[in-house]
């Protein structure tokens, strides 16, 4: 069991027939009157965001999440598929589940698959990812403008802006969180 005055961020809960993480929390001590958490927690669901107030002595249970890395396969339009790398299932996920993630996942990579219950709720791709840049204009000489950028195009299809150097097959390492460029590799 977990009490609203242990919220911690990160912490997982049971509530209201929804699993939630709290995201932000502050315990308010007011000069007149009972105490109470403010918190801003997520539904790891459906992840719909909600700022809410609870008496410090409510309980909730725990929710107990799973975290599975997996390998991505391939997609079949439909469905995205995804390997246990010891049990060799396979796991199909709609293209909501793997949303975000998959901008930046090619076949045969790793990614992080969070499960509550049995069930997949999430994809999250590593952190950084190394990839080929397929489209982009090419750099003119003299064009040195200092923080000057371009729109490119890596080969999972995921644009994003790059420094005027880079070129068409250049690999290059993007932070997978912001969707930023870092550097050529």
């Amino acid at each position: 069991m977990l009490s609203a005055s242990d919220f911690r961020n990160g912490a997982t809960f049971e509530w209201d027939g929804d699993v939630y993480q709290v995201l932000d929390f502050q315990h308010v001590k007011p000069g007149k009157g009972a105490a109470f958490v403010r918190a801003t927690i997520r539904s790891v669901l459906s992840g719909a965001t909600k700022e809410l107030t609870f008496n410090p002595t409510e309980k909730f249970n725990d929710a107990q999440l799973e975290t599975k890395e997996m390998q991505y396969l391939y997609n079949d339009d439909a469905l995205y598929y995804f390997m246990d790398n010891e049990t060799y299932e396979q796991l199909p996920l709609n293209k909501d589940e793997v949303s975000e993630a998959i901008q930046f996942l090619r076949e045969n990579d790793t990614a992080v698959i969070r499960f509550y219950k049995g069930k997949a709720f999430s994809v999250q791709a590593p952190n950084f990812v190394e990839l080929e840049v397929t489209q982009t204009e090419p750099g003119v000489k003299g064009n040195t403008t200092t923080g000057a950028t371009k729109p490119a195009t890596v080969e999972t299809g995921f644009t994003l802006n790059v420094p005027l150097f880079v070129n068409i097959g250049d690999r290059i390492k993007i932070d997978t969180r912001s969707g930023e460029y870092l550097s050529r590799v």
